[in-house]
């Protein structure tokens, strides 16, 4: 095929690359060419889709991935320059789409997020960042993307990514500490259930589907087996050859000494007690249906290999510190904290 990324050199994006090319297809990339990543066989376009897409005019391709769309007005320009001049599209959305994550096996027909009027052209004229809205624009950019290809368009609501290049950081994280060995602070209860995907598990299916013409909305996260925050601490020290002792600490405790979920604790959404703003706690953040999806041939490489190629990775970073994670000092703080005085 002849494919067309919109992205393609930082993380979901350059994954696509690389299972582009091992499968033999040409490829053109359109991007700012801010990221270090680079493909010297691939035509690489610059530009913004917020600007002058000129460059991609009078030009066919089979299929466009999409990686970067965040507000529908992206979809509407991209789609006034593209036209019929494509097959399928892929858009690269998230389970972010879903109202909420309070019931568990939340399947493609849960309720969405919705925007007001004013808050989307706030977004639209700079004023506020996409990220605030995140995704009730996502539900926006699905509709946009099926308004102009109708019946051509594989709607990826995509889980947690992991792999090599992932400069989020969650995953990461906990390769690192567990890497350090001894004392690990970790929330919640050892069989709380984590899911995520290998980067190229889902860049492979994408491209399955593409090659097939398949469009639909599907939930893409894994794996097809329940994996535990034990079974995933123990395959990161089995992988980093540490020694470690977990100390699971309770999700009030937590709260009482404002350890933050999702950013100073990755990977967690307390199952106790409501997140700010709601008013039941997110049980089913990482129960997300996925039967649809593998039932179209998704598939899931072992935890192992995962956790390996992104250990390796992190020994090669520069960076010092990580953009996700509780510093060592604090996460010292709490751990005393546990021991009672006197």
């Amino acid at each position: 095929m002849k494919v067309l990324i919109l992205g393609g050199t930082r993380f979901l994006g350059r994954a696509l690359v690389e299972e582009g090319l091992k499968r033999g297809h040409e490829l053109t990339l359109f991007n700012r060419g801010t990221n270090q990543a680079t493909f010297p066989e691939v035509e690489q376009l610059i530009g913004d889709r917020n600007g002058d897409l000129s460059l991609l005019k009078n030009r066919q391709w089979d299929a466009v991935m999409d990686t970067c769309g965040f507000v529908p007005s992206q979809l509407e320009k991209m789609a006034a320059v593209l036209g019929a001049n494509i097959q399928h599209y892929t858009y690269i959305s998230s389970i972010s789409v879903y109202k909420d994550w309070i019931p568990e096996q939340i399947s493609e027909d849960y309720h969405l997020q919705t925007i007001e009027a004013d808050q989307l052209k706030a977004v639209e004229e700079g004023a506020v960042s996409p990220y605030e809205h995140y995704g009730a624009l996502k539900v926006l950019c699905e509709a946009e993307a099926e308004k102009q290809w109708p019946g051509c368009v594989l709607q990826v609501r995509a889980g947690q990514l992991v792999g090599a290049f992932d400069y989020a950081d969650r995953l990461p994280y906990w390769v690192q500490r567990v890497a350090q060995g001894g004392k690990v602070l970790v929330p919640g209860r050892p069989n709380r259930p984590v899911q995520l995907i290998d980067v190229k598990d889902i860049a492979a299916w994408v491209f399955d589907m593409a090659e097939r013409r398949k469009a639909g909305t599907f939930n893409v996260t894994g794996p097809d087996e329940k994996i535990t925050m034990e079974k995933l601490l123990n395959t990161c020290m089995n992988e980093a050859n540490s020694k470690c002792e977990w100390v699971w600490v309770d999700e009030a405790f937590l709260k009482d000494h404002k350890v933050q979920p999702w950013t100073d604790m990755p990977l967690w959404i307390p199952e106790h007690y409501p997140l700010e703003g709601e008013t039941e706690p997110w049980r089913g953040s990482f129960s997300i249906n996925i039967e649809k999806a593998v039932d179209a041939g998704l598939s899931f490489r072992p935890l192992e290999e995962t956790i390996r190629e992104v250990y390796g990775w992190m020994q090669t970073r520069n960076e010092s510190s990580l953009n996700a994670g509780i510093s060592r000092e604090r996460e010292l703080e709490i751990l005393e904290a546990l021991v009672p005085k006197g």
